[in-house]
């Protein structure tokens, strides 16, 4: 089942920019275009022009595009193509199913590379990863009324999703072993002390006794 976003009103005029650099894209081409892009965002100015990425992403809705293609653009991760998957995970939000829009965009929030958001007014700074958790959490992104999406948790209640692991998860795991060596070092240090000597005095007490 494909799910639409409401448009923009602004999108009704869409603009030079739809006109001049969106008649006669497809899935191949509109890469082309999506790699000249410089920031993302929804409307802009006093007349609510659509931004590029804006144009571009519902160009991407009328030619609904296999789901493979779309990974494609995500996947490429190198720093002139972090607009294409900024576009992708837009995309993927507006159309996937839920299961399916948990999994392909919980890994972005990895992604920490700075990305460049226009505003009515101004220019601001974002991440990737702020993005895509506006993408998961927020009722609007880039000017654009976006579906209710179902809570993590019920899908995983569902068994539709696998819960969750931080991806900090291994790292802390790691430091609550080498905890637990320390405490277990200390452990032995504190009975060798109750002896009444060093567990160096001791290892060579042994061996003169052996």
């Amino acid at each position: 089942m494909s799910h639409r976003a409401d448009a923009s009103n602004s999108l009704d005029d869409r603009g030079l920019y739809w006109k001049e650099s969106c008649f006669g894209l497809n899935a191949a081409t509109l890469l082309d275009r999506a790699v000249e892009l410089t920031y993302f965002g929804g409307t802009y100015g006093v007349a609510m022009k659509p931004t590029p990425f804006l144009c571009l992403a519902f160009k991407l809705l009328t030619l609904v595009p296999d789901q493979e293609i779309i990974l494609e653009y995500l996947n490429n991760a190198g720093d002139e193509f972090k607009y294409v998957r900024a576009l992708a995970a837009f995309y993927v939000r507006l159309t996937f199913d839920p299961d399916e829009i948990y999994k392909t965009l919980e890994p972005l929030l990895l992604d920490s590379r700075k990305l460049r958001r226009r505003r009515k007014e101004e220019y601001t700074l974002t991440y990737m990863d702020e993005f895509v958790d506006e993408l998961l959490t927020k009722e609007r992104a880039c000017g654009t009324s976006l579906w209710q999406l179902s809570a993590r948790s019920v899908l995983e209640d569902l068994d539709r999703l696998e819960p969750r692991e931080s991806p900090l998860q291994a790292e802390l795991d790691a430091m609550d072993d080498a905890d637990q060596e320390m405490q277990d070092v200390d452990g032995r240090d504190g009975s060798a002390s109750e002896n009444g000597r060093s567990p160096s005095v001791r290892s060579r007490s042994d061996s003169d006794e052996g």
